[in-house]
């Protein structure tokens, strides 16, 4: 079963959750061996099928460190924070958790864009 950490110790994912308003941006690390990577990439396969399916849910992409490392960032695009919250609590995705390795670490993180003048829009 994968063991949840979070990414911002003053923001929980749970007080995040509660929030309503428009889209939202979930930041996921995942960190394992380098050895369980292979066990890691099935079942985040696996749970990314299932929120695919779930209304909300815009698109998703994993990312890999290079030089064989075991951290991975995953960026995911959601209509809004209910529509993430619907498909973080959905039986069926919460069943997948128990198919990453033991040595899995995950940090998820909801965020919004900012605009910062000249440089990136919201």
């Amino acid at each position: 079963m994968v063991k949840f950490t979070e990414m911002d110790q003053t923001v929980t994912l749970a007080s995040q959750l509660e929030d309503e308003g428009g889209p939202v941006i979930l930041i996921n690390t995942f960190i394992v061996p380098p050895e369980d990577a292979d066990a890691l990439l099935k079942a985040w396969t696996n749970d990314a099928a299932v929120m695919k399916r779930q209304p909300g849910f815009i698109s998703t992409q994993l990312h890999r460190g290079i030089a064989g490392s075991g951290t991975f960032l995953n960026y995911a695009v959601w209509q809004s924070t209910a529509h993430f919250r619907a498909a973080f609590n959905n039986p069926e995705f919460q069943a997948q958790l128990g198919d990453y390795p033991e040595t899995t670490t995950a940090s998820p993180h909801l965020f919004r864009k900012v605009d910062v003048s000249g440089i990136c829009v919201a």
